[in-house]
């Protein structure tokens, strides 16, 4: 929870590889009555120093980091900070990532392409302990809401865990059980688990179902819904999901 204090501002931390992006965001939120930032950062290991260092109410994170991954972030946040907000501010495909990244623990979601007003109201949406959609987040929700008996033809993000659609994409994209388990830092029994639970909820029959499946979904996720071509461009990782 934010600090309730009166003649303390709330402190905000800055989570962005673009130091134009942190520069705009900090004159915006100068501005704003209450809020104060207290630190900047572009990366994984930068953000969680800073979490102890400067004790921030908020994080306002990207999703494209420096040689990081934001939603893998926002679930250390929230497991080892608690009581620090997270918003996503990000140009990447508001339909695709805004439910995985409140899965993950965030408290909302806004675009990049949104005016400061919008991004200053979904500040103060997310401090008042609300979740904040933008609008086609909003509306992919209520579709999934108003359809939520599941299915055998539902998709993997209707009925996988969000660490289990990482391990999902990561097993599309060819990655072998103990590449998986170096690149999310556990277990090769632990990601074992993981194909197990997949294969049991998408009712495959086994490891080779499993793999095809994976492959189908990552290409269909790339034609249907492609990263906007400025991040696209940038040589930067997309986020791991």
């Amino acid at each position: 929870m934010a600090r309730t204090n009166q003649t303390e501002r709330t402190r905000v931390l800055l989570v962005d590889d673009h130091p134009l992006v942190r520069d705009a965001l900090k004159e915006t939120l100068s501005r704003e009555p209450g809020l104060a930032v207290c630190g900047e950062t572009e990366d994984h290991e930068g953000t969680l120093a800073a979490m102890k260092a400067s004790e921030p109410d908020l994080a306002i994170v990207d999703l494209g980091l420096k040689n990081s991954d934001g939603l893998r972030l926002i679930q250390d946040i929230h497991e080892h900070h608690p009581r620090v907000l997270t918003l996503v501010l990000s140009m990447y495909d508001e339909s695709l990532y805004a439910e995985r990244a409140i899965r993950a623990g965030a408290s909302g979601y806004i675009s990049k392409q949104e005016p400061p007003q919008k991004i200053l109201q979904a500040v103060r949406t997310v401090l008042a302990g609300e979740i904040y959609w933008g609008q086609r987040a909003a509306a992919q929700v209520a579709s999934k809401f108003a359809r939520s008996i599941r299915r055998p033809g539902d998709l993997p993000e209707n009925l996988l865990s969000e660490r289990e659609l990482q391990v999902f994409e990561l097993i599309g994209s060819g990655a072998a059980t103990s590449a998986i388990a170096a690149m999310l830092k556990v277990s090769v029994s632990t990601v074992e688990s993981y194909r197990a639970r997949i294969r049991e909820k998408m009712n495959l029959r086994d490891g080779e179902e499993l793999l095809q499946a994976a492959i189908r979904w990552n290409m269909a996720k790339a034609r249907c819904c492609p990263l906007p071509a400025s991040e696209t461009g940038s040589g930067k990782p997309k986020p791991e999901p």
